[in-house]
């Protein structure tokens, strides 16, 4: 079986700033990986990466053993961004941007069906966000924001998932439901990407971590990844053993 994910010896450059170096990572089928790094470390780099966003200086991308241009093609990849990548005064609907998962189901008209349709109410459901279908998208909190854009994943019916900070700037019922929808998708046989700056997290959430500083420090299990003596290596991270961490 492929890999869902597989980088190798990917490089990427900003004119003369070095984003990626030779990044290579392989994410099993039916896997939550953790990516891990500081601001700057290239986790939203290596998501544009293997999106096909930037382009790269050398090395290869495949997802379920397709090119990225096929696999996007294909609707076999979603992207949940950051929200400060997202106009939220935009006029459009809740219900519009989850729509927006099922274009590549579409013809060139862009004209919903019935099945798109059952799509996005069934998106809608799952994220509990039926109530707000019709509300425009910046007036929601930051945590059904993110379950939108998460929405319009499902909705797209992408088997991998990449989450750029999903739980950033989150209240903690937001947090819980968006846990639990990764898991849920995760038993169903998808594979995610997530980012996240918050390392007490990753056990319960991840079978796997990545840890990032433009090249790949460390990628296994999340015990091994966040042991004390490669944070502090990396990233000059202590931690109090209970999974807290800071940088002094």
């Amino acid at each position: 079986m492929s890999p869902a994910i597989e980088v190798t010896d990917a490089t990427v450059r900003y004119g003369e700033v070095l984003a990626l170096d030779s990044v290579s990572l392989s994410v099993a089928p039916g896997r939550i990986c953790g990516l891990l790094g500081t601001n700057g470390s290239g986790k939203s780099t290596l998501f544009k990466t293997v999106l096909g966003l930037v382009p790269t200086d050398h090395g290869n991308v495949r997802i379920l053993g397709h090119t990225r241009t096929v696999a996007r093609r294909r609707g076999l990849v979603g992207y949940v961004p950051q929200a400060e990548q997202v106009d939220w005064a935009f006029p459009v609907r809740v219900r519009d941007v989850v729509m927006m998962g099922r274009y590549g189901h579409m013809g060139r008209r862009r004209r919903a069906r019935p099945a798109d349709r059952e799509a996005v109410a069934h998106a809608l459901a799952r994220t509990h966000l039926s109530d707000l279908a019709d509300r425009q998208i910046g007036a929601l909190s930051g945590g059904q924001r993110k379950r939108a854009f998460v929405a319009r994943a499902i909705a797209q019916g992408a088997d991998v998932l990449l989450l750029d900070e999903p739980f950033a700037g989150v209240d903690k019922r937001s947090e819980s439901r968006i846990t639990e929808l990764l898991l849920q998708l995760r038993q169903e046989g998808h594979t995610l990407l997530v980012s996240t700056h918050d390392l007490a997290q990753v056990p319960a959430l991840c079978d796997e971590a990545v840890l990032l500083q433009r090249r790949v420090i460390a990628h296994g299990d999340p015990e091994t990844v966040l042991r004390p003596e490669i944070l502090m290596e990396a990233f000059g991270i202590h931690t109090d053993g209970r999974g807290a961490a800071w940088t002094p």
